[in-house]
């Protein structure tokens, strides 16, 4: 079974979601100073850049 190019950027459009999911509560509910709300932002750049791999799906 092998991975092509949609299977990939499928995975890491799944992975930039978690990871974003996880960098945007960690900086609601670990970090309450300052320091949070650059975890929020970098949460919400890697939605941005999910939508951008979802996006590429079947265009690669």
């Amino acid at each position: 079974m092998g991975m092509n190019k949609n299977t990939v950027l499928g995975w890491a459009t799944f992975l930039m979601l978690f990871m974003g999911v996880v960098l945007i509560l960690m900086g609601a509910y670990r970090y309450k100073d300052v320091a949070g709300w650059g975890f929020a932002t970098v949460g919400i750049g890697f939605f941005c850049i999910a939508w951008v791999f979802n996006a590429l799906k079947g265009r690669v």
